[in-house]
């Protein structure tokens, strides 16, 4: 059992959600109440993680995260290290391909809030802000949670993306996911069924939750 690649796998798992939290929760409250032009273009977009392929998408964010590339440039210039082939960039390569999975439960859990809910919230003086503490985000836990959990379980599992923006370096770049295809590669199947079996539990488990927070979340 690879401890320090199941370590760094719940560390970036973490770490994304917490930097998903509050993207993902403005973008939902967008796309959930309000009608403008490219509104279907963007959520075609954002919804984009969930039907490319990993290594499509992880070229992609290579190219983007680069030395050569203005993103990448600048982050070699301000921290001296490279962004691609570094735990910073899985990072950001996470927050990228897991956007679907927090925004899609997290959207469908405000659009069940009854408009009249939120007019008279506006009608007893409450602000925008007031009101989605205090209202919305208490109505729409469910969907919250559920991304959360899709987020960490995914982000866990993720090998395509996570193994052409960060390779295998151990400690820095080598996931759970990694491990499991290196153990396999040095033929040491005991390990690799071991790890592969940690993973299954956890995205049964995820779904399980996931399902029943919908259910849940549809009767608002």
């Amino acid at each position: 059992m690879d401890w320090i690649a199941l370590r760094l796998s719940l560390v970036l798992a973490l770490t994304t959600s917490v930097i998903l939290l509050p993207i993902g929760v403005s973008l939902a409250r967008v796309l959930a109440y309000r009608e403008f032009c490219g509104k279907s273009a963007l959520e075609a977009t954002l919804a984009l993680p969930l039907v490319l392929p990993p290594t499509v998408l992880g070229f992609y964010l290579l190219v983007a995260m680069g030395g050569a590339s203005p993103i990448g440039s600048l982050y070699e210039n301000i921290s001296g290290h490279p962004l691609a082939f570094s735990f910073a960039g899985l990072v950001v390569a996470a927050v990228i391909f897991n956007v679907p999975f927090f925004l899609i439960p997290m959207q469908r859990s405000f659009e069940a809030i009854p408009l009249e809910v939120r007019q008279a919230a506006a009608c007893c003086g409450l602000s925008r802000w007031r009101t989605l503490w205090r209202i919305e985000l208490p109505l729409a836990w469910p969907g919250l949670l559920a991304g959360i959990i899709m987020t960490v379980a995914h982000t866990i599992g993720e090998f395509g993306v996570v193994l052409m923006v960060g390779g295998s370096i151990p400690g820095e770049t080598k996931t759970i996911a990694i491990s499991i295809y290196d153990e396999v590669q040095a033929f040491d199947m005991n390990a690799a069924a071991l790890m592969s079996a940690i993973l299954l539990m956890l995205s049964l488990t995820a779904l399980a939750i996931t399902n029943r927070l919908s259910r849940r979340s549809a009767r608002v």
